[in-house]
């Protein structure tokens, strides 16, 4: 057998992989859209790849019973966009500080982040929780938000792509035409680092838009209810036989998500593959 022919066989083998991981990732996500134009009867007889004719029906049913769906896309999307713009600001901020400047204790910062990464947010909720409650802060957006200012996943990233995209001579020459700090993050690395921080503002964005843990922690009042925890509610005994509305309420949870992905794809191969170049 020779070098084309293996080549080939190789080629399509790994192909027919690609293909079933496309499967397996597309399929369940067509049977939940699919679901949620069916009504109960028809999801108990089986699985259907064939969309029906009771959208309508499963929205009445889903809206009319206290499921206040703009309500929580509104606070989700609050607090998606905020830790959004937060976290991408002060990570690049941080990266570029540790890659610019020469300070002390800068390789123990580093080590912390890395150290921070891999500690679960589950470790920390307890102590978190009673802090925020001598704060008098629960019930409210901010233990939320305003943690995104340091996002250790965030930073490390950040650390991670400027180190390959970073050019201190650009820096050098900004500061001999007289820039200002700030105007060379703000005008000159920003810019520069524009994929990497889009692909990092996607994370962020579908990362809080999905976080259930914390939220359903620290609030308890159902008008503050983000999205993920309204989709919870709908496993009590309202919608309990009302199948096709808990589908589709899991598909509207879901679609700001797919647009981000479809919109900004791009960018996150570019952001990831600039990363993993080092120089």
């Amino acid at each position: 057998m020779n070098y084309t022919v293996k080549t080939k066989i190789m080629r399509a083998f790994i192909y027919f992989i690609l293909v079933i991981l496309l499967l397996m990732c597309v399929v369940p996500l067509w049977i939940l859209l699919v679901n949620a134009t069916r009504s109960t009867p028809e999801i108990q007889q089986g699985v259907s790849l064939l969309p029906s004719k009771n959208l309508l029906v499963n929205w009445r049913n889903l809206t009319n019973r206290g499921f206040n769906i703009w309500r929580g896309f509104f606070n989700s999307a609050l607090i998606s966009v905020l830790v959004t713009v937060i976290t991408v600001y002060f990570s690049m901020m941080f990266a570029y500080a540790i890659h610019v400047y020469d300070f002390a204790s800068k390789k123990f910062l580093y080590s912390f982040i890395i150290l921070l990464v891999m500690v679960p947010t589950q470790v920390a909720i307890i102590g978190f929780y009673k802090y925020m409650s001598i704060l008098n802060l629960l019930n409210s957006y901010i233990p939320l938000i305003v943690p995104a200012i340091a996002a250790p996943s965030s930073i490390f990233f950040a650390i991670q792509y400027l180190e390959s995209t970073i050019v201190k001579e650009l820096i050098e020459a900004a500061r001999i035409d007289g820039c200002s700090e700030l105007t060379i993050f703000h005008k000159i690395m920003l810019p520069i680092a524009k994929p990497g921080a889009v692909t990092m503002g996607i994370f962020a964005f579908v990362g809080s838009w999905n976080n259930f843990f914390t939220p359903f922690v620290l609030i308890s009042k159902m008008e503050k209810y983000t999205l993920p925890m309204l989709v919870q509610t709908l496993r009590g005994d309202v919608y309990r036989t009302e199948y096709g509305s808990i589908y589709l309420g899991l598909a509207v949870s879901i679609i700001p998500i797919l647009i981000v992905y479809i919109l900004f794809s791009r960018y996150i191969v570019n952001g990831i593959a600039m990363g993993s170049v080092k120089e």
